[in-house]
């Protein structure tokens, strides 16, 4: 039997290559310090805990769930959004629990890329968004972000292309993978050039709850709902990223158009996680600053890290990352990552599997305990 042409346009994502070399490194006995995924190893609100297994014996707790979520459950999203960005949505209409927001990936790209369609993708960016548009049969049209730019898009750069195709165009902000922050008056500039060309403007925006005074979300610009929708996700901001929660939000429209596609491919969250997450977006704002402690003790030595590989950085960089610029005797990213997992048996994602415009940079995930982190200081 052979593969659907679509599997052709994609290759394997790089982690999941790259961390089966990883982990027959360990198995042999090598003492691999991974410092390439961002996977929370903090643990999440411990009532958020209390609340997934206290009903776990409770009717109905494992029948099927509601497609668009418990209504407490909505309600709780729409009320962490106005307490802290500020934005107002209808819990009933304009916000819609997801299985993780990587699945609304897909979801928003089958709701409204036909066959043909071009996608505006960051590059540097999430590889999900390129190998999704290709999987429906879209086109991804890569725009350039640059250190020189602040890693922005350049606005005037794209009103040079041919845009009569486009349809959707990705952004995240705070920026995945460099950490770049976004003004408001950015945001607007973005809001109103996707109005002008009639695109569908989605932020992923999964980071901007550390180490981030200023969190900011497209839809805190006026009017943005006609033309945005905006992707958001608990695992980074509550440890929970293997419970699978996110939410997209946007308007009335374009949620439903999202919830046509979710409600054929599965059958709903299951009801604990949805009662712990209520209780996890609930958390007080102490929570934040602890969390923020944790991970600016482990920046602060990861950036003696970075100092000993003679790598620049930006010190004020949002998100759980560090993006590092190597020295100018670096061959390549590749090389130089690979290099150092076989020479100090320390594993750190180069820069190009975010796209060409990551080559000459590496990333340093913050997801490592603060031991870890001396122990690879000490290996150089």
């Amino acid at each position: 039997m052979t593969v659907a042409d679509r599997l052709h346009t994609v290759q394997e994502y790089y982690f999941s290559k790259k961390l089966r070399e990883v982990k027959a490194l360990i198995a042999g006995g090598r003492p691999i310090i991974n410092m390439g995924i961002g996977s929370p190893d903090l643990p999440p609100p411990s009532t958020a805990v209390e609340g997934l297994t206290e009903v776990l014996y409770k009717d109905g707790a494992h029948q099927y769930q509601s497609y668009q979520g418990l209504p407490e459950l909505r309600m709780a999203m729409a009320n962490f959004y106005k307490d802290r960005f500020d934005v107002q949505v209808d819990p009933q209409n304009e916000l819609l629990p997801l299985i993780g927001s990587k699945e609304g990936i897909m979801h928003i790209s089958l709701a409204f890329l036909n066959v043909g369609d071009v996608a505006l993708v960051p590059n540097p960016g999430y590889p999900t968004y390129t190998s999704v548009t290709k999987l429906i049969g879209a086109v991804p049209l890569g725009y350039d972000l640059t250190e020189e730019n602040d890693w922005l898009p350049d606005l005037e750069q794209l009103e040079q292309k041919d845009l009569s195709g486009v349809k959707l165009m990705w952004i995240s902000y705070p920026n995945m993978p460099t950490g770049a922050k976004i003004s408001m008056e950015k945001m607007e500039e973005l809001v109103h050039f996707c109005r002008r060309h009639d695109i569908l403007l989605v932020n992923d925006n999964p980071y901007s709850f550390v180490l981030n005074n200023e969190p900011t979300s497209i839809l805190q610009v006026e009017g943005a709902k006609d033309c945005a929708m905006e992707l958001n996700s608990l695992s980074k901001t509550f440890n929970l990223a293997g419970w699978r929660v996110g939410m997209v939000l946007g308007s009335t429209a374009h949620v439903l158009a999202v919830l046509k596609v979710k409600s054929n491919m599965d059958s709903g969250m299951f009801y604990g996680i949805q009662k712990g997450a209520i209780l996890a977006l609930e958390s007080g704002r102490e929570w934040f600053s602890r969390l923020d402690d944790t991970y600016r003790r482990r920046r602060d030595l990861m950036f003696q890290l970075v100092d000993k590989l003679n790598c620049e950085y930006d010190p004020d960089a949002a998100g759980m990352f560090v993006w590092a610029k190597l020295p100018k005797s670096a061959a390549s990213s590749e090389a130089f990552i690979d290099e150092v997992l076989y020479h100090k048996n320390i594993f750190i994602a180069p820069g190009t599997i975010f796209g060409s415009n990551g080559e000459g940079y590496i990333r340093f995930s913050l997801c490592v305990t603060e031991e870890k982190i001396k122990e690879a200081i000490a290996r150089f």
